[in-house]
């Protein structure tokens, strides 16, 4: 298969089998790599089976949907972009199964494999990290049939001339909040390094991140980068070079880079809080959270208005293993129509999102 944008040298991307909401790491990821000299292509879906898909949260920060043309201009001109891989038309049959799957609000295995290698060799990657995550709400459930769609990301991947590595991610609850504006306003909590960014997010970035650098590092342009941007990268772990890149401020600096040439301007996580209606729930018990039923989170989100309500999602304030004493905050929705928020708050009888013992 020929690429349809055709770049010199290495140009990488980090892509998720999905179905995990709330852990938006991408938006963290290109700018981070590409912030050390890395050329990142990130062509995102929008939401299938989850409340946002990166597309959609990008979205709010700036354009997705450009032509092949304007794409090749977008990395040209600072390196990387974040854009609807939709808009550039790369597999229009996918695109197509696409829209049946949201509908159905599921996606084989084999479609998955066939769908994510054509649009990255499409795309004109050259190196890609293939997320899998794993857990009982995931695509996946179990490190064995994980282990297998990995080796076939890496066989398809060969096929067509990609460097591919597969990264297996058990996953049992969300890492952050859910909904575009939510999702979005954590990502740039954590390029803008805040106080109160989310450690969680963070850390599955810096993980990512790690991945695609060490598919990528032993390029002869990739260590020229690493040169020019951090004389003595050498005698640092792979990890350090990422936060270094992250504390510094550089991923920020490229973040903005990208949003600037897309169309939007970068603007303070702080300005992104929703200003829709919202609902607290407060636990009526006392327990430890046992378990995050992420299935009901994808469809209460849903019920809420998301992805086409931007403002539409969920805070959760308890994570797994953790005590919940009577009274405290479990969660907030928040959604634009109240008659969305209601439908939500009165579902949580049959989708609760919590098991609490």
């Amino acid at each position: 298969m020929k690429a349809v944008i055709n770049f010199d040298g290495v140009v990488a991307d980090k892509h998720s089998i999905g179905g995990v909401a709330g852990t938006r790491v991408t938006l963290i990821l290109v700018p981070l790599l590409a912030s050390l000299g890395i050329k990142m292509l990130a062509t995102p879906s929008r939401a299938i089976t989850t409340p946002s898909g990166t597309a959609d949260d990008m979205e709010i920060l700036a354009k997705v949907s450009f032509s092949i043309e304007k794409v090749k201009k977008l990395i040209e001109r600072v390196g990387a972009c974040i854009v609807w891989g939709g808009s550039l038309n790369m597999a229009p049959a996918d695109d197509k199964l696409i829209q049946v799957e949201k509908v159905l609000f599921d996606e084989t295995l084999d479609k998955i494999l066939v769908s994510i290698m054509a649009k990255k060799a499409a795309s004109g990657a050259t190196h890609v990290v293939i997320e899998i995550p794993i857990g009982p709400d995931m695509k996946i459930h179990n490190r064995k049939l994980a282990e297998k769609l990995g080796r076939d990301f890496v066989w398809l991947g060969k096929k067509f001339g990609l460097k591919v590595k597969p990264v297996i991610l058990p996953t049992y609850q969300p890492a952050g909040a859910v909904g575009p504006y939510l999702e979005t306003q954590e990502a740039l909590r954590v390029l803008q390094q805040k106080a109160n960014r989310n450690v969680d997010l963070e850390n599955r970035s810096l993980l990512l991140a790690y991945h695609v650098l060490d598919l990528v590092i032993k390029e002869k342009e990739v260590q020229q980068g690493l040169d020019a941007k951090m004389p003595g990268w050498q005698d640092m772990g792979k990890v350090l070079i990422l936060e270094k890149a992250l504390k510094e401020g550089w991923a920020w600096q490229k973040m903005s880079q990208i949003i600037k040439n897309q169309g939007g301007q970068p603007i303070d996580s702080e300005k992104l809080t929703p200003t829709s209606r919202s609902y607290l729930i407060k636990a009526k018990t006392k327990g430890v959270v046992s378990r995050v039923y992420m299935k009901h989170i994808n469809r209460l989100s849903r019920l809420l208005g998301a992805p086409d309500d931007k403002q539409a999602g969920m805070i959760l304030y308890k994570k797994l293993g953790e005590s919940v004493k009577k009274g405290d905050n479990l969660y907030k929705f928040w959604a634009f129509d109240k008659m969305k928020l209601n439908q939500a708050v009165n579902s949580l009888s049959i989708l609760p999102i919590y098991k609490i013992i």
